[in-house]
């Protein structure tokens, strides 16, 4: 009998495809010496940019800008323990361009919780990595 391991490393493409399936990950900095975690609303360019959306009184922009961050992104199945995780990591920038900010506005890219108006980070991606997890093989009866 052949194992057939349920993990399947994705290709950077097929990373990028899935990412643009879900309109919430997750971003990874540094804050005050310690990792952070930050449930953010995103959507990816067509430059391959992850463009973040924040609120404008958070100082999760400042502590991004100029930072080498990561971003994380899944679709999970806790019923059959099935689904995907994208992995990114690259630098981030604060979008200073006014008509950059104004099209993704436009675009109806918003900050997941509500409150001022949005500030958008860029990650460009320079580590892009992802995992499909199938459905375990039945285990063989005795």
């Amino acid at each position: 009998m052949r194992y057939e391991d349920p993990v399947e490393e994705l290709s950077e493409a097929e990373c990028r495809r899935l990412l643009a399936t879900v309109p919430v990950g997750r971003v990874v900095y540094t804050e005050h010496a310690l990792p952070a975690v930050l449930p953010v609303a995103f959507e990816l360019a067509p430059d391959g940019r992850l463009v973040l959306a924040l609120r404008a009184d958070s100082a999760t922009a400042r502590a991004l800008d100029g930072t080498v961050a990561a971003f994380q992104a899944d679709l999970l199945d806790p019923a059959t323990r099935t689904g995907w995780s994208v992995l990114v990591h690259g630098r981030a920038a604060v979008v200073r361009e006014r008509a950059a900010a104004d099209d993704l506005y436009a675009g109806g890219l918003r900050p997941w919780v509500g409150g001022p108006g949005p500030v958008y980070v860029a990650l460009t991606p320079e580590l892009v990595g992802g995992r499909r997890l199938r459905p375990a093989p039945a285990p063989a009866d005795m």
